[in-house]
């Protein structure tokens, strides 16, 4: 198979967190009242991740924006390129509203009209480099871009150990390992590189409605992030096990993580040249920190894309 020819979409999960109307409804089902009032900054990354996509993934076929009853603002949306999907088209009604991106991210292969292969990214990760499909994709298997990490299965047991709380995503990844080696007595030493990621859809559809249907069923109550989800790394292990996907461990240079509240952002890329970054926001950052991103982000994707009003 011929990568530069297969058909590869693009697929964005994405929220509009201080949108009156989502928060009203957001708060309809948490257990504690979220305070809506504080002053806002827009960062609006996913208006320049699509900024670095067209500069540097012209191939891309179409892209998909999958979203809860929202359509980002400066979104052109009679651009044919570009479609919102809202969760109501992709996830039972049952389970909606869901505010857990592991839970909405199995969804992800039941997408209308998605391709086969498809990469996956949240709106805080951009390409930094032009990029061919072969980057993605060798011989028609997705290439699935980890970290190497040797003590993956032993920590979270220390931190047990020292009584150090453990944070949700962590543990999403531990269920997704050992849910695995249950089924297969096989532990991979990785974890996610948290960066744009490929997929093939086959390779989803036989996870989530196959291989650990019940399990991952179990988890669609969760609509909020919990102790009990299971990370979609667990399609990386199956990919690796089957032979349909290539593991590949990454470094800074190729795909990066910054953190928003460390803010010399140019300093990291001069640096660091990453083919992929993402500007990862955390606990730890405030809203000074944040007005440090579009300013940085506009200085390096300054073109306006097609995809904006």
């Amino acid at each position: 198979m011929s990568d530069e020819n297969i058909s590869i979409d693009l697929v964005y999960l994405w929220v509009d967190g201080n949108d009156p109307k989502w928060l009203e409804k957001k708060q309809r089902f948490m257990d504690k009242k979220i305070n809506t009032v504080g002053r806002y900054v827009d960062n609006q990354e996913l208006k320049y991740s699509l900024r670095s996509v067209e500069k540097h993934l012209p191939w891309i076929r179409k892209i998909f924006i999958v979203t809860d009853e929202q359509t980002p603002l400066f979104l052109n949306t009679d651009q044919q390129k570009i479609q919102i999907v809202d969760h109501t088209e992709i996830m039972p009604k049952d389970i909606l509203p869901s505010f857990n991106s592991n839970i909405i991210e199995q969804f992800l292969y039941k997408i209308p009209g998605l391709s086969e292969h498809f990469i996956y990214a949240n709106d805080d990760m951009f390409v930094n480099a032009d990029l061919d499909p072969s980057f993605f994709f060798k011989e028609g298997k997705p290439i699935m871009r980890v970290m190497y990490d040797p003590f993956t299965r032993y920590k979270n047991n220390l931190k047990r150990a020292l009584n150090i709380k453990i944070n949700p995503y962590r543990l999403a990844i531990e269920n997704a390992y050992k849910l695995f080696y249950k089924k297969f007595d096989v532990i991979y030493p990785i974890k996610d590189h948290h960066n744009i990621s490929a997929y093939l859809k086959s390779d989803y559809k036989a996870v989530v409605e196959d291989l650990f249907k019940e399990e991952i069923q179990a988890t669609h109550i969760n609509r909020f992030r919990d102790k009990t989800d299971i990370q979609r790394i667990l399609i990386n292990y199956y990919g690796i096990a089957n032979k349909t996907g290539i593991l590949k461990y990454v470094k800074r240079k190729e795909s990066s993580r910054i953190k928003v509240h460390k803010t010399n952002y140019q300093a990291f890329i001069d640096k660091y040249k990453p083919q992929l970054f993402c500007l990862n926001d955390s606990e730890h950052a405030n809203d000074g920190h944040r007005a440090q991103i579009e300013p940085f982000l506009k200085k390096v994707f300054p073109v306006k894309s097609k995809f904006e009003k």
